[in-house]
């Protein structure tokens, strides 16, 4: 496996809670951060993946058409925004 270098800088509580954590898993430093990065862009490619499969041929167009089948009602008991939180208001 060829490996790069990369200078990174992390808020000093993220790197703490690195160091705790590589620790525990009896790693280095280095080894637990090149894993969690590569455990987050097996992550990231395989919800991209499975939404493109999920998407097929849809067009943005498909996509309004069912958002449009969604009716203009109260949201239920615990899916309301939360206080203070801007509504995006149907067609703006």
């Amino acid at each position: 496996m060829s490996k790069a270098t990369y200078p990174l800088k992390l808020p000093l509580s993220v790197k703490e809670a690195a160091t705790r954590l590589a620790k525990a898993d009896g790693v280095s430093l280095n080894q637990w951060i090149a894993s969690a990065v590569a455990q987050k862009v097996g992550v990231v490619e395989t919800a991209a993946d499975f939404l493109r499969r999920r998407a097929g041929e849809a067009s943005a167009d498909d996509f309004s058409a069912i958002l449009d089948k969604v009716p203009n009602a109260p949201a239920d008991e615990g899916d309301e925004y939360p206080d203070g939180h801007k509504k995006i208001e149907k067609g703006g």
